[in-house]
């Protein structure tokens, strides 16, 4: 069973940093893209930015220049920077995998963790 685990988020003020993990455990036959969406409260939920299998990158509007995603293939794992840290992005960020599951399906399908709370307030 895929899990995938998210940490690092908590209280910073405006004009801080953070960075989230995302830890995977258990087997993705392939993986296509490993990415992060938030949610606010009365919001839908956005893509914030992911990595493709190649390594392109894609961001938001709304955090280019201010978050990086990052991976580490060997450790399954997948991090978010977060800098300039503004009250609006005050969220539930959540770590998403899009792959395969099986060698023998072609077919993609979504991993979610249960999200990080990530709170910027004075």
């Amino acid at each position: 069973q895929v899990q995938l685990v998210e940490s690092g988020g908590g209280l910073v003020q405006p004009g801080g940093s953070l960075t989230l993990s995302c830890a995977r455990s258990g087997s993705i036959f392939s993986i296509n893209a490993m990415g992060w969406y938030r949610q606010a409260p009365g919001k839908q939920r956005e893509l914030v930015g992911a990595i493709t299998s190649g390594g392109n990158t894609n961001y938001a509007d709304s955090v280019k220049g201010r978050f990086t995603i990052s991976r580490d293939n060997a450790k399954n794992t997948v991090w978010l920077q977060m800098n300039s840290l503004k009250p609006e992005d005050t969220a539930v960020y959540y770590c998403n995998v899009k792959g395969r599951t099986y060698w023998y399906s072609n077919d993609q399908d979504d991993y979610w963790g249960q999200g990080t709370q990530v709170t910027v307030s004075s």
